[in-house]
């Protein structure tokens, strides 16, 4: 392969290198169209992934969400955009609306469409527009750069037409050429239009009159060839030679005959579809059937064109689509992405890097590059008017390291902006649409402001992003108050834990200081005994305390207080009880429930095998004798039943 002379330069690009994704982050099993069109049969924007297939009774072509959730093998029953009658030649998403992508096909018409946000959840069949004037297949879709709403088709019957997408009418249709156009570009501000055609010349075409400025042979082969405008005006070209080989040449506007670099890539039969990076001025060659991506870069001294390098891949692809640079992973130096698909249907993602060891944002790999925001409305441009594209900074705006695609305006809720919606105003200020150092927010900004309003400062841009910096801090402090919030019930408990652990320790301490103090005082009216033989027959018939009843009354909740309090810490197990009951209710209570008191939850708990079992352990011979000595000498020794303060029963 001729690559010119070999002579070590300065170049910072010198060493750009391709990697590709492992297979489980890329898309697999996608059935690539079969079609003979020379075509990318790909369209890539920092939203979606566009792919046409192959389908059986029409066209059809799908549409993938590129996001760090989706990839992986794709399901057989897919949704796609099945609209057309015949198949799908060649696809194209706007510049200006990421999810707006124009369509052409063999059943001659275009069609726009419009893809929600997130993807397709079921086949689409309906477009958004039908754009209806050729009368043969339509092979070539094309965005106007700057302008929104235009859109470029041509098609077999030799005719470019130009639509306003507005209004779905073909504005400006233009047939100068005598045969099939394979290629078409829009110049830096789209004020002229650079076509090949299959009578081996080369068009320079005033767009809007339709009349061609100069033309010439571009390549002497008779296969199809490609020509694209560099952002300096010069004209990069790929064709094929007499004898079949592959060429690229560089041209100048005005000299279209005499190319500057003229040289033979191979011999392959593919044609080579050149990609350009407006930002580093590097020009990638991808071929249909290729397994490699060869790329050069283009410079004002000679020899012009400079061979790289080449990322080789075992198996040829079958459609390429390039993604802008506002879709690049800054952190990582990547400065172009291409999705490749294979035969094998696999859409292998390949990242060309620039190595550098600190992972700060290099200035210099990127420069301000064109935004979403469109400069001119389709009315303004028809009216003869002309923009540079509005430029913005990728460092203003970041991207997570190791996704595959996030901006601010969509992770910041303060600043939800769909930019590729917002409709340039007829009228708009010239210097807005100029401009070329704001940043997405300050457009956004200036956009929304009275067509009278001046160009936010740099002051009022720095203001903007402290707003935005405090939102954030503020959303993700709401956010760890809600986790706090949903801990509190764990502190609750552990704090009631340690106030039972302190209750039952001072409990033991009052204990060994007044040991008369929680003597029971048992009467026989109480309505209360343990032992059926430990008191008067007059107080058998009463139930025991485990099976009491249950009331709502404020007489038996105060005799439920003065058991829990006063005789169930007595009772065998009774401790235990208590400290079970207190602990069930408490920390329930205190969160705002209602319980039934700790008399009805011990209730519960005798009602529970191992208590009923404790109960008749207790009626036990020797342990029966042992606490009705216990009960009858508290019951002597309680103030109730002393001569002095009760006289004796008359019974």
């Amino acid at each position: 392969m001729s690559v010119g002379h070999r002579v070590v330069r300065s170049s910072k690009f010198r060493n750009v290198y391709g990697t590709g994704w492992k297979r489980d982050l890329c898309y697999d099993n996608i059935k690539v169209s079969k079609s003979s069109w020379d075509s990318t049969f790909c369209s890539v924007n920092p939203k979606f992934l566009a792919v046409i297939t192959e389908s059986a009774g029409g066209g059809a072509f799908i549409v993938l969400p590129i996001t760090k959730e989706h990839g992986g093998k794709m399901k057989s029953d897919c949704p796609a955009v099945s609209g057309h009658k015949g198949p799908v030649l060649d696809i194209a998403f706007s510049p200006h609306n990421e999810n707006l992508i124009a369509s052409g096909s063999e059943d001659c018409s275009a069609k726009l469409w419009n893809i929600p946000d997130g993807g397709l959840t079921s086949t689409m069949t309906e477009p958004f527009l039908a754009l209806l004037y050729h009368q043969r297949r339509v092979g070539l879709v094309l965005w106007h750069p700057t302008a929104e709403s235009i859109l470029l088709t041509a098609g077999s019957d030799n005719l470019v037409v130009i639509w306003n997408a507005d209004t779905g009418e073909p504005t400006i249709v233009i047939d100068s050429h005598p045969d099939l156009v394979y290629s078409a570009c829009w110049n830096w501000n789209g004020s002229k239009l650079l076509t090949t055609c299959k009578d081996k010349k080369i068009r320079i075409i005033n767009p809007r009159a339709g009349i061609i400025e100069e033309e010439a042979v571009c390549h002497e082969g008779s296969k199809a060839s490609r020509a694209i405008f560099l952002r300096n005006g010069l004209i990069f070209t790929t064709g094929f030679s007499k004898v079949s080989e592959r060429q690229y040449s560089l041209r100048e506007s005005g000299h279209l005959s005499n190319p500057m670099v003229q040289a033979e890539v191979d011999t392959s039969n593919g044609v080579m579809f050149p990609f350009y990076d407006s930002d580093t001025n590097i020009i990638y060659l991808c071929g249909k059937g290729d397994s490699v991506i060869r790329y050069f870069e283009v410079t004002p001294e000679p020899p012009f064109v400079h061979y790289i390098n080449t990322f080789q891949t075992p198996d040829p692809q079958r459609a390429i689509g390039m993604m802008p640079k506002r879709g690049c992973d800054v952190h990582s130096c990547e400065i172009t992405r291409f999705y490749r698909l294979n035969s094998s249907g696999l859409c292998q993602v390949v990242t060309m890097t620039v190595p550098r060891k600190s992972e700060l944002f290099q200035e210099d790999l990127y420069p301000e590059t064109v935004s979403p925001l469109s400069a001119l409305s389709s009315d303004e441009w028809f009216s003869g008017m002309d923009s540079d594209p509005i430029m913005m900074s990728l460092k203003d705006r970041c991207i997570v390291a190791g996704s595959r695609y996030r901006d601010d305006y969509e992770s910041e809720p303060s600043l939800n902006l769909e930019l590729g919606n917002i409709v340039s105003p007829v009228g708009l200020p010239k210097r807005l649409c100029r401009t070329t150092s704001l940043n997405h927010h300050a457009v956004a900004k200036s956009l929304s402001l009275p067509l009278n309003a001046k160009t936010p400062t740099r002051d009022q841009e720095a203001l903007l992003e402290e707003i935005a910096r405090l939102k954030k801090r503020l959303a993700e402090q709401e956010e760890r108050v809600r986790v706090l919030e949903s801990l509190n019930h764990e502190e609750r408990i552990r704090k009631l834990e340690f106030l039972l652990k302190f209750q039952e320790k001072n409990f033991e301490q009052r204990t060994s200081l007044e040991p008369s103090k929680y003597q029971v005082s048992l009467n026989n009216n109480s309505g209360m005994c343990h032992d059926r033989n430990t008191y008067p027959a007059s107080t058998q018939s009463s139930p025991t305390a485990p099976s009491m009843p249950i009331t709502d009354d404020e007489g038996n909740n105060a005799k439920g207080d003065t058991f829990t309090t006063e005789i169930l810490p007595h009772l065998p197990f009774g401790e235990s009880l208590c400290k079970i009951s207190n602990f069930l209710s408490t920390p329930i209570s205190a969160m705002g429930y209602e319980l039934p008191s700790p008399m009805a939850t011990a209730h519960s708990l005798a009602s529970l095998p191992p208590v009923k079992a404790l109960a008749s352990f207790s009626r036990w011979g020797p342990i029966k004798s042992f606490s009705s000595s216990v009960m009858s000498s508290l019951t002597a020794m309680s103030p109730t039943n002393s001569p002095s303060k009760n006289a004796p029963s008359s019974e």
